[in-house]
C-alpha cells in the first residue's frame, strides 16, 4: 500500500511548528509559575490545600443543587471527574493535575516506542516518512512530559517518571493485538484524545494561570495529532492512503474529509482522567 511520502511529511512539518510554538508558550508560562512560587512560598502551604478542597466541594454541591444536569455532560462533568479518586493531601490539586498530565505522556512516550519495535512502524518493512513521523511524535511527547513535570516542579511538587497507571493496563491489554499499521493507529488515537481532553478539562479546573497556559499550550498539539491520526486512520481504512497529500486532491477527497479529523465542534471531555490518577503518591 504506497503512501504519498510528500503530504506526510508536510504533516510532521505543520506538527512540528505547532509544537515548537507550544513549547515558547509553555517555557513562559514555567517562568511565570516559577516566579509566582518564589515570591509565594504560602502557595504550598496547607491553606491554599484547604482551598483546592473547598473548590471541589463548592462544585459537587453545585452539582448537586442543579439536580445532576449540569453534571451529565460538558466541562464541569469533565472538571468533576478530575477530583474523583483519592486526594493526596500533602499536594495541591494543581500539582497533581501536572503529575497526572506527565504520566499521560510517558505513557505516549512508552507506546511509540513499542510501535517502532513493530517491523511495519519502524523496522525493515516500514515506509521511511510513516516512522519518521512516529519518531517525531514520540520526541514531542518526551518534551511535553518534560514540561508537565517542570511545571510540577516549580509548583512545589514532585516530578512523575512514571506512566498512568490505569492506561498502562489498557496499552499492556492490546500490545497482542498490534498486528497492523491501523490497529497501532487505533490505539494512538485512544491515548491522544484521552491526553487532549484530560488537558481541556485541567485548562478549566487549575488553579494557577501559568499552570492553565502550560495546559492549553500542549492540548493544541495532542489535538492536532488526533487529526491526523483519525485522517490517517480514515484513508487507511478506505483504502486510500494516496489521497494524504496537501494540498489535497478536492475532487477525489471522500465528502467526510472536511470533518474527519476533527467530527465536534467543541472538544469531548468524558475521557478525561482524574486529577490524582497519575500524581505521585
Amino acid at each position: 500500500m504506497a503512501i504519498d511520502e510528500r503530504g506526510v511529511n508536510d504533516l510532521i512539518a505543520e506538527s512540528d511548528d505547532l509544537h515548537s510554538d507550544a513549547m515558547r508558550a509553555t517555557r513562559d508560562s514555567l517562568d511565570e509559575l516559577t516566579d509566582t512560587t518564589a515570591s509565594n512560598p504560602a502557595s504550598r502551604d496547607r491553606d491554599v490545600i484547604d482551598a483546592f478542597a473547598g473548590r471541589r466541594t463548592d462544585l459537587l454541591a453545585g452539582a448537586a443543587l442543579a439536580g445532576g444536569m449540569l453534571a451529565t455532560g460538558g466541562l464541569l462533568a469533565a472538571v468533576l471527574r478530575l477530583f474523583e479518586g483519592t486526594a493526596f493531601a500533602d499536594q495541591s490539586t494543581d500539582v497533581q493535575m501536572l503529575q497526572t498530565a506527565a504520566s499521560l505522556e510517558n505513557l505516549a512516550v512508552a507506546t511509540y516506542g513499542t510501535a517502532l519495535g513493530l517491523d511495519f512502524i519502524g523496522g525493515s518493512k516500514a515506509n521511511p516518512v510513516v516512522k519518521a513521523f512516529v519518531m517525531k511524535t514520540r520526541a514531542q511527547h518526551k518534551d511535553h512530559a518534560d514540561a508537565f513535570n517542570a511545571a510540577a516542579a516549580s509548583a512545589g511538587g514532585k516530578k512523575q517518571m512514571n506512566p498512568d497507571p490505569v492506561l498502562l493496563g489498557v496499552v499492556n491489554s492490546a500490545k497482542p493485538t498490534l498486528t497492523t499499521p491501523a490497529a497501532v493507529v487505533g490505539l494512538a488515537i485512544q491515548l491522544e484524545m484521552g491526553a487532549a481532553e484530560t488537558y481541556v478539562a485541567s485548562t478549566g479546573a487549575a488553579s494557577d494561570v501559568s499552570a492553565r497556559q502550560v495546559f492549553a499550550s500542549v492540548m493544541g498539539v495532542e489535538a492536532q495529532h488526533v487529526a491526523i491520526l483519525m485522517a490517517v486512520q480514515a484513508l487507511l481504512a478506505g483504502g486510500a492512503p494516496q489521497l494524504i497529500a496537501l494540498p489535497p486532491d478536492l475532487a477525489k477527497l471522500p465528502a467526510a474529509a472536511g470533518n474527519i479529523g476533527f467530527p465536534d465542534s467543541f472538544y469531548k471531555t468524558d475521557m478525561a482522567r482524574p486529577a490524582s490518577e497519575g500524581a505521585v503518591k
